[in-house]
């Protein structure tokens, strides 16, 4: 089973003379099938310490480590590798290709050479765009997709590798109450069947409520 644990996570960036301070001693640890959801105004660091547990930019001080390691002490290369198989990110904008169908936008990760590429690949693309609903939509571009289709794309490509930790950042902001519980049902049904660790940044009171485990930021620090 995965643990995914941050320990005194503090992040302060320069400005105009004096260090800007983010995030100040935030800490959590979950294990593989846990949701939690992390919660707090504009501005608070949700989005920084999301970027720092799916190693994306360093801590200033504090560790995190997934199973054990700790990516910021890889190489850019084995930081690179690390996030694609066992980090998997779904953002308030989906981030999807334009000019590449469905089932070529959740094959992105695979491509990078360490996913299990090839057929089997191919094969759980298929099964994951069928999940969430979209097996008559594969080869349509996102133009042709509607907003909660191409959020569920963009679900199925951050699973696509089996990640142990799937970050979510405000994925439902951006649609209607009615697609956004749809949403919402199909990532943290897969995150279970998956039993993958997920942690999501969220300003809905009602998907936080449907998480195991609840943090909100205050001052910096992970407050429940």
């Amino acid at each position: 089973m995965s643990q995914l644990v941050a320990d005194s996570i503090a992040k302060t960036y320069p400005s105009r003379g004096r260090d800007l301070v983010i995030l100040r001693g935030a800490s959590l640890s979950l294990s593989g099938g846990e949701s939690a959801a992390i919660m707090g105004p504009s501005g608070s660091g949700k989005s920084t310490l999301l970027n720092i547990l799916g190693a994306l930019e360093p801590p200033t001080s504090g560790t995190v480590t997934l199973d054990g390691t700790n990516p910021f002490t890889l190489t850019d290369g084995e930081q690179a590798t690390f996030r694609n198989r066992r980090v998997g990110f779904v953002f308030q904008d989906h981030h999807l290709l334009p000019q590449c169908s469905a089932l070529e936008n959740v094959l992105l990760p695979t491509l990078a050479g360490v996913g299990d590429g090839g057929g089997s690949a191919a094969e759980r693309a298929m099964r994951l765009l069928t999940r969430v609903g979209l097996s008559e939509r594969v080869d349509h571009r996102p133009a042709e997709l509607s907003g909660g289709e191409r959020q569920r794309v963009a679900i199925a490509r951050a699973l696509i590798n089996q990640p142990a930790v799937l970050l979510a950042d405000e994925p439902t902001g951006n649609l209607d109450r009615t697609v956004a519980e749809v949403v919402a049902d199909l990532m943290l049904g897969i995150h279970r069947e998956e039993g993958t660790i997920l942690v999501i940044v969220t300003h809905s009171e009602k998907l936080a409520a449907r998480c195991e485990h609840r943090w909100t930021l205050v001052d910096g620090a992970l407050v429940r």
